[in-house]
């Protein structure tokens, strides 16, 4: 969950793990630690149509989840980092 100092969400305030609450670490406005952002938009053939759902999870958070699934996740490595 991201929480921004004004309407406009030009400057972030906060990001709290949806799962576990914990507040990662912001300073100035930027993100300093890892995080997954989880972003999707459902369409027609769901019982979601129309709706948007996004959400944060920590490191470890995001860790736990992928630890559960049947395919592992495809990793690459990136030269640039963001």
């Amino acid at each position: 969950m991201r929480i921004y100092l004004d309407e406009n969400k030009k400057e972030l305030a906060a990001v709290i793990c949806n799962k576990c609450r914990r507040e990662l670490t912001v300073e100035n406005g930027i993100l300093k630690e890892g995080c997954f952002c989880g972003d999707s938009r459902f369409g027609y053939f769901s019982n979601k149509d129309g709706k948007k759902h996004f959400f944060d999870l920590c490191e470890e958070c995001y860790d736990k989840m992928i630890k559960g699934f049947a395919i592992p996740v495809e990793e690459e490595e990136v030269n640039e980092l963001m």
